[in-house]
């Protein structure tokens, strides 16, 4: 589990290709300080096991399932990635809670810059904007952002300059494809009013979760 608060930006070394897999070289520093074979690391939102590393590189597989639901594919010798360890349970949650499970992809439409920030419009699939919310949580290349504005095609964030220095994403390009992963919490509530009314055992609904302050 991580939090979306980026702690480092990674350089890939090397990609080298399987039939359906891939593992990923990558250059990396703060990160590596307490690494252990076995980690998790959140690469560009995707959540990667660690296979080896040393002082200055780790490296991890990248499985199909993975390649078809995130932008890793695209990855080659030289692009830069966001990085973070996975979350110590007595550690600040600065951001949201994020698993780095990417639920799919986004495209970048648009740049605006407001003084000391960047406004980027996004858009994505339907199958993904049910999940996101004005004022909610979203993971975009595994960077916590609050949700400004959404509509039927996409969603605004707005980048602080924490966020503009110390990531890739205002880096990207209009038409780049970005790693999407939603607020848990809406996936579980639409699961849980979806159980058959015979296993509905505990009379969850609407109103139960109003009350409940959902």
């Amino acid at each position: 589990m991580f939090t979306g608060i980026i702690e480092e930006i990674g350089k890939v070394l090397s990609v080298r290709h399987g039939s359906q897999s891939a593992t990923i070289t990558i250059r990396a520093k703060k990160i590596l300080d307490d690494i252990k074979k076995g980690d998790s690391v959140n690469t560009d939102g995707v959540c990667l096991t660690v296979v080896s590393f040393n002082g200055e590189e780790f490296s991890a597989d990248v499985v199909a399932e993975t390649l078809r639901r995130s932008n890793l594919n695209q990855l080659k010798p030289g692009s830069e990635v966001n990085l973070e360890r996975a979350v110590r349970l007595n550690d600040r949650l600065g951001g949201h809670l994020v698993s780095g499970h990417v639920d799919g992809p986004g495209t970048i439409e648009e740049f605006i810059k407001e003084e000391r920030s960047i406004r980027i419009r996004i858009s994505a699939g339907a199958e993904l904007l049910k999940y996101i919310v004005q004022k909610g949580s979203v993971a975009v290349d595994g960077i916590s952002l609050t949700v400004a504005e959404v509509n039927q095609s996409g969603f605004v964030v707005s980048l602080i300059p924490y966020t503009i220095n110390d990531t890739t994403l205002a880096k990207k390009m209009k038409g780049n494809q970005v790693n999407l992963e939603c607020d848990v919490i809406g996936k579980y509530v639409e699961k849980l009013l979806k159980v058959p009314d015979q296993l509905k055992s505990s009379k969850i609904d609407m109103d139960y979760l109003k009350e409940h302050g959902y």
